[in-house]
């Protein structure tokens, strides 16, 4: 077996994915936003209506994830508690706390 420096793993990648999703939205919205804020599009044009119709689907598209958010979180902290007690067992297995050495874990 090769032994990799990895930290964080599952949940790291998690945390990750979910903040690097928030974030790219946020800069979305906001350059929609400022285009449509500065007029920089003429009223009633194809690219002003394009533009409204992009900012009304990711606000519904946010709404749609939104919902999803808190269930990932609970799964990924599941996760990451079946981790913990998984990581625990061997511990204390190792230590010779738990009864026989070299349980099966």
């Amino acid at each position: 077996m090769i032994k990799r420096n990895k930290k964080g793993g599952v949940v790291g990648d998690l945390i990750n994915g979910t903040g690097g999703l928030i974030i790219g939205v946020i800069v979305i919205l906001v350059i929609v936003s400022t285009l449509l804020g500065a007029n920089l599009l003429a009223d009633g044009s194809e690219y002003d209506n394009v533009s409204e119709r992009l900012a009304q689907n990711f606000t519904e598209g946010i709404d749609k994830v939104s919902s999803k958010i808190p269930t990932i979180l609970l799964i990924g902290a599941v996760v990451l508690l079946f981790g913990v007690i998984v990581l625990l067992v061997r511990q204390s297995q190792a230590m010779g706390i738990g009864g026989t050495r070299g349980g099966s874990l």
